[in-house]
Order: structure tokens, then sequence, then C-alpha cells
């Protein structure tokens, strides 16, 4: 499979800024394939070691510090000389042994000229505690599930052809709208999982996609129970498992009495962030006003937390496939429909995306784009009727405004009406 955050590992190999690079991601995202396809496609060679799988590597980092002896030890090991920007060595499961992950410091300082590359399953976790990496001396990068366009290359790569080329204001036929529909359907039911997709390209089957997701759902509660931190790992399975019942609600806050009649936020801060840290779960705050900075506006106690794979939350819920494919306005369509736009929209801008809401308006996501407030309004149909959305236009006038929804790409008065395969594009349809 393609995935788009191979441009920034060749990026980071090239810079001379270049440090230790550290992949963060929730598990199964495709972290050891990418590093492992990476080291292939870029380097002569690549060196990999698992912490998980080796117990006995351990000891290298436990008694040396000095990164040119590990790394003569690790030639040993790995049964080739490794050399200095032509061979990629790979750590997996750092996490497992944390005098690793504390060696990149040394990398850093005394041995630049290695290229390191190391990745883990809960490492946000750990990374955020400062005391636990060395901060400064690595280079971070999220890598999540696959995106609509990375999902479209590796299903339909001859739409992906068109879709690449789909230009600002362009007229999109008919043919080519109804088929990337089609495509956006299936992505919200298979989601960016890359097993999931792997399975779907070769056997077609929506019972095996299912049973996947079911799966992955299991490993990652079991991981909350075998996690080793301060935070109570039942709060952590009691958050996650709430979130189908906080985003059911109308407004879609989270709320932590839904957790547990009578919960406080003292009783599930450290869970929420364990797993928006581990990228589990993408946080939107809400902003008490549409000005720039967004940041500077946050209210930290009103929040939206979405499930960080829109395949995964629709298996969660319980939706049926037909309710999808068959343009039924079934219920959970709309945090379904946000859940989707989020995934698609994180990293395209430099802040992340926040919503909105007073007495009279609530707006789905409101975006920052250099010194501009972008409005968002998403639908999960076709249905255009959006007076909070348009009192908001009114009252504000934002130079841009958009509306996502299964409508063709056009210009509604003040509003631009994307489809809503077209999240992914937004940036450089703007």
């Amino acid at each position: 499979m393609r995935r788009n955050v191979i441009r920034d590992l060749i990026n980071w190999k090239a810079s001379e800024e270049r440090k230790p690079m550290v992949l963060k991601g929730a598990r199964q995202v495709g972290k050891t394939w990418l590093m492992k396809e990476f080291g292939q496609s870029c380097y002569d060679s690549f060196v990999y070691f698992n912490f998980d799988e080796e117990d006995e590597l351990k000891s290298i980092f436990e008694t040396n510090k000095n990164p040119h002896r590990i790394i003569e030890l690790l030639s040993m090991i790995g049964g080739e000389k490794i050399l200095p920007g032509k061979t990629l060595v790979i750590f997996d499961e750092i996490q497992e042994c944390p005098e690793a992950l504390n060696t990149l410091k040394y990398f850093k300082e005394k041995a630049n000229e290695y290229h390191v590359i190391a990745a883990g399953s809960l490492l946000g976790t750990l990374l955020a505690k400062p005391k636990s990496y060395p901060v400064g001396m690595v280079n971070l990068l999220d890598v999540f599930p696959l995106t609509f366009d990375e999902f479209l290359d590796a299903v339909v790569p001859v739409l992906y052809d068109y879709y690449v080329n789909i230009r600002k204001n362009q007229q999109i036929e008919d043919i080519f709208h109804s088929r990337l529909l089609e495509a956006y359907n299936n992505y919200l039911i298979i989601g960016g999982m890359p097993e999931c997709v792997d399975s779907w390209v070769k056997h077609r089957d929506p019972m095996k996609v299912s049973r996947i997701q079911h799966e992955l759902i299991e490993v990652y509660e079991n991981d909350f129970s075998k996690h080793n931190g301060k935070v109570n790992s039942g709060r952590i399975l009691m958050v996650f498992r709430s979130i189908v019942a906080q985003l059911a609600k109308p407004n879609e806050k989270f709320m932590y009495g839904v957790v547990r009649e009578g919960g406080r936020a003292r009783d599930f801060e450290e869970a929420i962030e364990w797993l928006v840290s581990a990228g589990m779960l993408g946080r939107v705050y809400n902003v008490s006003k549409t000005e720039h900075p967004l940041s500077a506006f946050d209210r930290l106690d009103q929040f939206k937390l979405f499930v960080f794979d829109t395949g995964l939350l629709k298996h969660m819920v319980g939706i049926d496939n037909s309710a999808i494919l068959l343009k039924a306005d079934y219920q959970f369509k709309g945090p379904l429909t946000e859940n989707y736009c989020l995934q698609q929209l994180r990293g395209q801008f430099e802040i992340e995306p926040r919503y909105y809401s007073d007495k009279n308006s609530e707006i789905d996501f409101v975006l920052q784009y250099g010194t501009e407030i972008i409005p968002i309004e998403v639908k999960g149909g076709e249905d255009k009727s959006a007076p909070s959305f348009k009192r908001y236009i009114a009252d504000h006038q934002p130079e841009y405004a958009i509306r996502f929804s299964k409508r063709g790409y056009r210009k509604d008065g003040d509003i631009t009406n994307m489809p809503l395969y077209l999240v992914r594009k937004m940036r450089e349809m703007l």
C-alpha cells in the first residue's frame, strides 16, 4: 500500500537537522511495515531489532551508553556491517526497553551519522511523560490508519488517478461523483486499518473485515489491562466503551456522568489523557470565540472525543452495512460522518480542528488557516438546510465557509459545498 507518511520519512532522511526518528501511533496502524518499506526502498539495506521478541537485546543497552559500541554489537547480531547513511537501523517495540529509548539521545549527540528509526505500541503514553525519553533529541512522527486517498489508491487505483487530479472549482462528472461516493461509503464500513483494507482488497468479504475489526477492538481492550502505568486500567476501558453513548447524544459533548453515574472529571481525566496520548481517541475542544489564534479560546472543560478509525467506530456502534449503502437516514449517521471528517482533516492544518457552540448555533468544526477561521458544516446526506450555519456566516462573514455532504462540488451562495470524498483534499482546494 502507498502511505503518505513515506514522504515525511524521505524528507527526514535528507534533512540536515535530522535526529533519531520515533513513530507514534496506535497498535496495528502499520508502523512496522512502514519502517521496513522505508528501509527497503530508500536505503541500501536495513537491520531490524524487535525488543518484544528478542529479550537478550536489552542487555546491550543496559550495559552500554556509547552509540558506536552499540552499533558494533548490533552489526554482529544483525549479521551485516551497519553503515552511516546507507543502513537504516530499526528499533521496534522500543517501549519494552526504556534504556534503548534513552540511548537515542546519545545517537543524536555522538553518532548522528547513523540513521535510526524507532516505534512501539503505546509509545504516545510514554512520550507524554517527558522524563521517560530524550526530549528535544528525537524527531516525532504520528502514524494513523489509511486516509481516504490512501484507501482509494489501494482499492480502486483507476479511480484514485482521477481523484488526485481534481482541482479547485472543477466540474466533477456525475459518473465519477457516484463512484467516489460509493468508495466513500465503503470506507465508512472498512475504515483505514491496514489489515482491514488488505483483507478487502484480497477478498471483498465484509464479514472478514468485520471479524478483523472485532479482533482489533479486543486487542486494544486487552492492552488497557496490560499497561503498567499509574492510570487505572478499568477507568480507561470505561471511557473507551462510553464513546458510542457520548457521540449518540444530541450535542456529542463528552460528559463524565455518561461513563459512570455521578462520575466527575477527577475520576476519568487521567484515563482520557492516556487514551488520547495512546492515539486511540481524538479530542476536539470547544472554543469560546472563533478568532485567531484559535487555541487561545479553548474551553478545556468542554470537548468531544472521537475514535481514531471510522471503521472501528462503525463496528463498535453496530451499524448494519445496508444502512450505509442504501442511503437510509440511519441513527448515528451524523457522528459517524463527523468522525470520518476529523480523520481526514487531521494533519492538513497546523492547528488541530475545534468546534464552536453558542446560544444560536453549533458549528461542527472550525479550522485556522493562516489568520482566517473557517467554519465547517458536516452533513451525512444531501440535506442542505443549515439554519445555524447560515446564521453564523451572516454574523461573522468568514472568507471561506465549507459544507461537507453527498451533494456535488459547487458554490451555494457564501457556502462552498464539497462532497465528503474531498475532505482529504480540502486544504489544496481552498
